[in-house]
């Protein structure tokens, strides 16, 4: 009998296991994928990842508290180093 018990009590844990692993996957599954979808739409927006080169912001509000460096450093098609 105590042989019996042990297969049994064996089997118990494997099927948990199992269990425990579809139902680990069909909830965590579908959170991947949509993870991993937004993250690379996000990216290829970005004027910067599209283009390959740097893009200044000539918003009239942005170039008002801009510095004369930093303006020179963006028409020069660098990335801005100072304030």
């Amino acid at each position: 009998m105590n042989r019996m018990r042990r297969m049994f009590v064996g089997a118990a844990i494997a099927g948990s296991l199992l269990g425990g692993g579809v139902i680990g996957a069909a909830l965590a599954g579908p959170l991947a994928a949509s993870a991993a979808t937004s993250s690379t739409a996000a990216a290829a927006t970005s004027p910067s990842a599209n283009s390959g080169k740097f893009v200044p912001n000539e918003d009239a509000t942005h170039e008002a508290g801009e510095s004369a460096a930093r303006e020179a450093q963006e028409n020069a098609g660098q990335v801005p180093t100072v304030p």
